[in-house]
């Protein structure tokens, strides 16, 4: 893997987050993006849904509002306090591809 390839996750054409690819972290499926790629930062706050994983640790989310003044409940996550063993995922956020829609994982245009 090219350390120049990027990968990007947009909302419709809306890009949200961008790292080089080899900054990303993939646990159980799912690219997490350090909190820094966010690309709008304010457009993204703390829903107060929160659920737990066994090993991970207990997840907040992200609401995000749309250009259209849409706000797309739950569309990422992050572990404020990841517990032992995922130290992987502290710092950085996935996103709900599939379960969202208008939501994909690809390479952003240059």
């Amino acid at each position: 893997m090219s350390a120049d390839q990027y990968t990007a996750v947009f909302l419709n054409d809306q890009p949200l987050a961008q790292a080089q690819t080899s900054d990303l972290t993939k646990v159980e499926g799912n690219w997490y993006f350090k909190d820094s790629a966010l690309l709008d930062r304010a457009r993204f706050t703390e829903s107060g849904t929160h659920t737990t994983c066994p090993w991970k640790g207990v997840a907040s989310y992200y609401d995000y509002a749309a250009d259209d003044g849409t706000v797309v409940k739950d569309i990422a996550w992050f572990y404020p306090q990841p517990k032992a063993g995922a130290e992987a995922v502290a710092g950085r956020v996935a996103f709900y591809v599939g379960k969202v829609p208008g939501l994909r994982v690809g390479v952003p245009s240059v």
